[in-house]
């Protein structure tokens, strides 16, 4: 090395000083990129700074899309910072949520050089500033005390939920081995089959003392936590049938095929745009098949039929599912006054009779279950529709219809904080023509495939060609 005249420190101070100089001319096409976006549209947000060094630290950006979104979808957000896909290893995190198709939607994006609370409190705080409709109701994020304290800080009224797949995946590593293979079914139990807080607490303070496990340090703190990330303190709380942060990390597997870590800042960005243009072209298609069918029922009953006329697909499909496990429940009357009357909701599951409770307030003309279904899904439970189908209420009244999981989830206009519209990036005209040129070419891909008179195949291709020559004229 000597003779070489540098040794590996002067190596690893010109890489330093290489990569920060690319870093800073990538920052540069990066803000005329933003830029660019913003003067097509104004609702195109972003901020970048740097470490007062001049080195790039951190960037936030999010588009009139995702911004509009939010003021439809906004009530619930996944938060996670770990994709690290670019050269210079700063972290890139998205801000989700989800749509009124049950899809993931990107809400708003950045790069952070540091994962520190300073960090994390400047990135929501820009957040508030380019999202219209004020805070989230829930969000969701893994277990992190930076992010914790950035959380309280800038979203004080927004109730943070842990994500339960990054804590129940721990079990098996924080826990003796014997006592994990002898005892996780319990915790199991314990952690998904108490529809209330006293019993998840006594389910829980039995298994820790058969285990032997009542000075466990790591169980002790989850305990602690548990208002955080339990089933039977979190239901009561909307999430949209969330109770982890694995959405972002689902996402994060679908941007893959995208990016990698080769990639420079302007590099990652245009190749996650084309990405996320892909995720929202299932979301406009989703949109389009709302808008032109009806979702067939299982059930001849005037509630199904009228849910599927208002439900998008998917969610008209979870609601059938309950309606039609509500026949399968069974109601006992057990208490009833001057105010209210409360009913014991039985059904057979697996081999077990699960008993969830029903309580009817008669001034309000408003039933709630203890299975918290409503409140957290935003979907009306089995045990509900099973006092409905008692009292012979036909249609869904309209307070437990939410407008988020509607087909017209997203009609009406969404202001920022100054009254000014934010509009859509996309173009409905354009994502209309593709979807009928879509279903017409795989209608001639399928005769193709099935048809043994070729003929048929070849006037139908000449119908699709001649429709999609009428589309490219009109539009």
């Amino acid at each position: 090395m000597d003779k070489i005249g540098f040794i590996k420190k002067d190596i690893y101070n010109l890489e330093c000083s290489v990569n920060g100089k690319l870093r800073n001319h990538d920052v540069e096409l990066v803000t005329e990129y933003f830029m660019a976006e913003q003067k097509k549209n104004e609702g195109f947000y972003f901020k970048i700074e740097g470490d007062g060094h001049d080195r790039f630290s951190r960037c936030f950006w999010a588009d009139a899309t995702s911004r509009r979104a939010y003021g439809f979808y906004g009530d619930v957000v996944v938060f996670d910072t770990t994709f690290n896909t670019n050269r210079y290893d700063l972290t890139f995190a998205p801000m989700l949520g989800v749509n009124n198709h049950g899809q993931t939607i990107v809400l708003a994006c950045a790069f952070l050089s540091k994962e520190t609370t300073e960090s994390f409190v400047w990135m929501f705080e820009e957040f508030k500033k380019a999202m219209p409709g004020g805070e989230p109701k829930t969000i969701i994020t893994d277990q992190d005390a930076a992010m914790a304290i950035a959380i309280s800080i800038a979203f004080p009224t927004t109730f943070h939920r842990l994500c339960i797949w990054h804590i129940t995946s721990k079990f098996s590593v924080k826990l003796p081995r014997d006592a994990y293979n002898e005892y996780w079914r319990e915790f199991q139990k314990a952690i998904w089959d108490t529809d209330n807080k006293d019993e998840f607490d006594a389910k829980w303070n039995i298994v820790v003392t058969k285990a032997g496990l009542t000075d466990h340090p790591w169980l002790s703190s989850m305990f602690d936590l548990r208002e955080s990330w339990v089933p039977a303190y979190t239901r009561q709380f909307f999430a949209a049938g969330m109770s982890s942060s694995q959405r972002a990390e689902g996402s994060h597997g679908f941007f893959k095929q995208y990016i990698s870590r080769r990639n420079s800042l302007m590099d990652f960005i245009i190749r996650f745009e084309r990405a996320l243009s892909h995720q929202r072209e299932k979301e406009l298609v989703a949109d389009h098949v709302d808008a032109f069918e009806v979702a067939q029922c299982l059930l001849p009953m005037p509630m199904n039929k009228q849910m599927a006329t208002l439900y998008t697909r998917t969610m008209f499909q979870k609601f059938e599912q309950e309606l039609i496990q509500s026949t399968a429940c069974f109601l006992e009357l057990k208490t009833e006054d001057a105010c209210k009357v409360v009913f014991n909701v039985s059904e057979r599951k697996n081999w077990e009779t699960r008993v969830a409770e029903v309580v009817y307030v008669k001034d309000s003309d408003h039933a709630s279950c203890s299975c918290k279904r409503f409140e957290f899904v935003g979907i009306i439970c089995k045990h509900i529709l099973a006092l409905f189908r008692r009292d012979q209420i036909e249609y869904m009244p309209e307070k437990y219809i939410l407008k988020r999981w509607k087909k017209t989830a997203k009609c009406g206009l969404v202001s920022d904080a100054n009254g000014k519209e934010i509009k859509d990036c996309a173009d409905p005209g354009l994502l209309i023509k593709r979807s009928t040129m879509s279903r017409l070419a795989s209608d001639v891909v399928e005769d193709a495939l099935m048809s043994e008179h070729l003929q048929r195949v070849q006037n139908k291709h000449n119908i699709a060609a001649n429709y999609i020559s009428i589309l490219n004229y009109k539009y």
